[in-house]
């Protein structure tokens, strides 16, 4: 194996760590298989990881959950310093949150085999509050207002996540819809949350 830690970064352990859980679950991934994968000592990795597998999980779910384009988060857990937010769109109020809902969602099923890091982690990260501040906007341009801007952006985040955790946990069945069906299946819910929250639409 070599000691060569040239070109490890934060961003590609992450991503091998992704290609681990795809293959074998969260269960398979461990530092020395990590370092295998990467060619390098296990310590290596601990280098950019010092708190250990929990510190590398509340990395990876932080990365999941930017359907803006992904920034390492540093080892606080926070985006990588200096980066700055990707610009929150332009447009009508609708499109910019059907954009974003489509975003998130091909993201999470990209990453659909750490979805379960997602139930006791909510990373606080430069593209999430970029995320954050484009939905509230996006409600605040549709007239809503105050708190009811948070609990709109809450129930499409739900709607969101709710959705592809049913894909993922039916997938395989004989039953089980195909791509376009869900894609459809996404499409509706998606018209009927919004156009609920926003009566006027």
């Amino acid at each position: 194996m070599s000691r060569n830690n040239a070109g490890l970064s934060r961003e590609r352990i992450i991503l091998e760590a992704l290609h681990i859980i795809s293959g074998r679950g969260l269960g398979g991934l461990s530092m020395r298989r990590l370092g295998d994968a990467l060619e390098v000592e296990a310590m290596a990795v601990y280098h950019h990881f010092p708190l250990g597998k929990d510190q590398l999980f509340s990395a990876i779910a932080a990365y999941v959950t930017s359907p803006l384009p992904p920034r390492p988060p540093e080892e606080d857990g926070e985006g990588a310093e200096g980066a700055e937010p990707e610009e929150a769109g332009s447009g009508p109020w609708d499109v910019r949150l059907t954009d974003w809902a489509h975003a998130y969602r091909s993201r999470l099923l990209e990453f659909s085999g750490a979805l379960s890091l997602l139930v006791h982690r909510a990373p606080h990260t430069p593209a999430d509050t970029a995320s954050r501040a484009l939905i509230q906007g996006a409600f605040l341009d549709a007239g809503l207002s105050g708190a009811d801007t948070v609990r709109a952006a809450e129930a499409l985040h739900s709607h969101v996540l709710g959705s592809v955790i049913h894909q993922v946990r039916h997938s395989g069945a004989e039953d089980a819809p195909d791509e376009a069906e869900c894609e459809a299946r996404f499409r509706f819910g998606l018209r009927a949350l919004l156009r609920g929250l926003v009566p006027d639409m």
